[in-house]
């Protein structure tokens, strides 16, 4: 029988107020315990979240860098992200038992990045059927093996027992699905931060679990094939007119739109005008690298990513 907490989690409900504090990359494991880099919290009854560092993956936060959350309802749980390693899907899934006898009944991953998939084996070894996007599954089995390398790379022994291993289930637009009475919508509502990017939508409680389409206490990673101006787009004509109560964005706190609009939407319109202001005063990719984007410097990973961003912002509007 499964044991439902009542209420929000007073720290959750601080970060859905908008008044947690600033996460950062200099504060240490707060759950050293467990290979997650933190306790799950309740957002709201039922919809729980192990909120990832505001860093890069390292050794010392396992590669749980993103959040990883799950629902339990009366007919099983759904989980959110397969996580970077199987070691780290074995944690949560601990934290899972603690919460709930019910059993797993899906996974999905949020994208075809390796904190969203690497955890899979894990779940796959149990028999859980596992979702993804097409574009995050063609992401997977493109360059999964390269992917698993690099996180071996940091994570050393944390990453023993994880194999790259992709979803069974795919979808191209949107992908219902019901258990225990609760309905989730599964959605990929265009292109955004990468290949696949998936927001789970569960209309009757007003939350949206994002994914990576935004972004809150830290600076977004802007890759090499992100289209910005289409992550605007998608944003604008998609997310916004969604206007959800509670968001759990891909990385950060659990908080509100306008929260996750001022760090991410907004944010990439900025490093946009700034970027088309200095091409049209003839400015050159060596020195789009230093346009100013101090409004955003209270951003965690500001130091690792600003200039990289501003790049690869400028290489995209070269030729728009």
């Amino acid at each position: 029988m499964s044991r439902f907490s009542s209420g929000l989690a007073g720290a959750a409900l601080a970060a859905v107020l908008g008044a947690a504090a600033f996460a950062s990359e200099d504060i240490a494991d707060q759950y050293p315990q467990s290979e997650l880099y933190s306790k799950p919290v309740e957002v709201i009854p039922h919809v729980f979240s192990a909120i990832g560092a505001t860093a890069p993956p390292t050794y010392e936060n396992a590669g749980h860098n993103n959040n990883l959350s799950f629902v339990v309802t009366p007919g099983g749980v759904v989980v959110v992200n397969g996580g970077a390693s199987a070691r780290l899907a074995a944690a949560l899934h601990e934290e899972i038992k603690a919460v709930t006898d019910l059993p797993v009944k899906l996974v999905i991953n949020e994208n075809g990045q390796g904190h969203a998939f690497l955890g899979n084996s894990y779940w796959a070894d149990l028999g859980v059927d596992i979702l993804a996007h097409e574009d995050a599954i063609h992401e997977t089995e493109e360059n999964g093996h390269f992917i698993l390398e690099g996180m071996k790379g940091y994570n050393r022994d944390r990453a023993e027992g994880t194999r790259a291993v992709s979803a069974n289930l795919s979808f191209s637009d949107t992908y219902a699905y019901e258990l225990g009475g609760v309905t989730f919508e599964i959605l990929h509502l265009g292109p955004a931060h990468g290949p696949g990017d998936t927001q789970v939508w569960i209309p009757q409680w007003d939350i949206m679990i994002a994914g990576d389409i935004a972004f809150h206490e830290r600076m977004p990673p802007i890759f090499g094939d992100t289209c910005t101006s289409c992550w605007i787009e998608t944003w604008e004509s998609k997310l916004e007119p969604m206007a959800p109560t509670y968001v759990i964005p891909g990385h950060g706190h659990p908080t509100n739109m306008a929260q996750v609009r001022r760090y991410t939407h907004d944010y990439l319109v900025d490093l946009r005008e700034k970027i088309g202001a200095h091409i049209d005063a003839g400015g050159d990719l060596s020195g789009a690298y230093y346009v100013d984007q101090s409004n955003w410097e209270m951003l965690d990973t500001f130091e690792e990513l600003a200039t990289k961003n501003a790049g690869r912002v400028f290489e995209e509007m070269e030729w728009e």
